[in-house]
């Protein structure tokens, strides 16, 4: 079930010390507007589906299929939402879930913990937060970081994440961090759009006024600037929980661009936290999407073990879960993460996993119809 891509040996150590145990599960939810560039993101089908995608996917995480969502899945150009495998997992295995509300336009219809952040502007703008905003999301984290942390009990926290068009605001922080990412990051399209996410980058970066190369303002300016409130959120919590147990990093490019802010964050502020603890987690869709390159994307961050679940979809009954085969969607709100967890703590085939989504598949269609 679980191929380790960079990193190895620092991998394998981390396979081992959390074979068996039962992690908790942290979905930092959040908003930029960029999501809502026409074309940016397949995670819902039009600009104002989007506004309602994170919504959607925090109520089924936390609640299964129910016969009248306040927000239904919403409706993508192929496929079906990741949610359905963080459900299938989170429900079998009976895996603790905290909901984190980092920034949103509107409340999430379940509870969720209230970070006291807001939702982004579209980075081309160059000013997507306040840096107050970024400061106090910092703050939060490392508090939140710490109590999950002592929830997990010597396990591991798996930090997942649901941003729509949160592989664009990846891009800006790694390439404002100065990592050569362009051309590398991942998308829920089945072919990357980089063109239009680098115009978009380069517009916020230029609006900035932040400078590649040279001397630079800090981190935290840098998310203010370009980021998502997400990212700020999610690498705080890291940081500090690392420091006494595991971290799985649940996603991408987007976990991958929360690593290497762990890393700008750790060295700005002196801020403590043991990188030996902390592993990415996806799926194989995104760990070998030939649109992208996600590996060397790992190795030019450094330091990163990637981990990705090797599931397949293609032989699924359900058109919607064969899209992940073509390359639509790929990963979100922890998908990657917890179909690794699975393999963890009941040793769940690919197959196993790809059962317990079709059962959940079963009953969304069995409730609709």
């Amino acid at each position: 079930m679980i191929r380790i891509y960079t990193e190895i040996e620092r991998g394998q150590r981390w396979l081992d010390r959390y074979r068996g145990r039962k992690p908790i599960f942290a979905c930092v939810l959040g908003f930029t507007a960029t999501g809502l560039i026409p074309g940016i993101s397949a995670a819902g089908a039009t600009p104002r589906d989007r506004q309602f995608t994170c919504l959607a996917d925090a109520e089924f995480l936390y609640n299964g299929p129910q016969p009248s969502p306040q927000y239904p899945l919403p409706p993508l150009e192929a496929g079906a939402s990741p949610v359905l495998i963080s459900r299938a997992a989170i429900e079998a295995l009976e895996i603790p879930l905290y909901l984190f509300n980092a920034g949103l336009p509107l409340p999430p219809t379940v509870p969720a913990i209230d970070l006291g952040g807001t939702a982004a502007k579209c980075l081309t703008s160059g000013k997507a937060l306040e840096l107050e905003t970024v400061k106090h999301l910092l703050e939060q984290g490392l508090i939140w970081g710490a109590k999950l942390a002592d929830r997990a009990n010597d396990s591991y926290v798996i930090l997942g994440e649901c941003v729509v068009g949160g592989t664009t605001t990846a891009l800006g922080v790694l390439m404002g961090l100065g990592i050569a990412a362009a051309g590398k990051v991942n998308s829920s399209h089945p072919c990357c759009n980089h063109a239009q996410k680098l115009a978009a980058v380069t517009a916020g970066l230029d609006n900035a006024e932040w400078k590649i190369s040279g001397q630079n303002s800090t981190p935290l300016e840098l998310v203010a600037a370009v980021g998502d409130p997400m990212q700020i959120a999610v690498a705080a919590m890291a940081i500090a929980a690392s420091r006494t147990c595991g971290v799985l990093l649940a996603g991408g490019t987007q976990m991958l661009a929360v690593y290497a802010l762990m890393q700008a964050l750790a060295t700005e502020y002196a801020l403590l936290w043991r990188p030996e603890q902390v592993a990415v987690g996806t799926t194989r869709w995104v760990a070998e999407d030939a649109t992208g390159d996600t590996i060397g994307l790992a190795k030019e961050i450094g330091g990163v073990p990637l981990l990705a679940a090797q599931l397949s979809f293609a032989g699924s009954s359900y058109p919607q879960l064969q899209a992940y085969d073509r390359g639509y969607v790929k990963e979100g709100v922890g998908a990657g993460a917890c179909a690794i967890a699975s393999s963890l703590i009941a040793n769940w085939t690919p197959a196993q996993l790809l059962e317990a989504v079709e059962a959940l598949a079963r009953r969304i269609c069995e409730i609709q119809h």
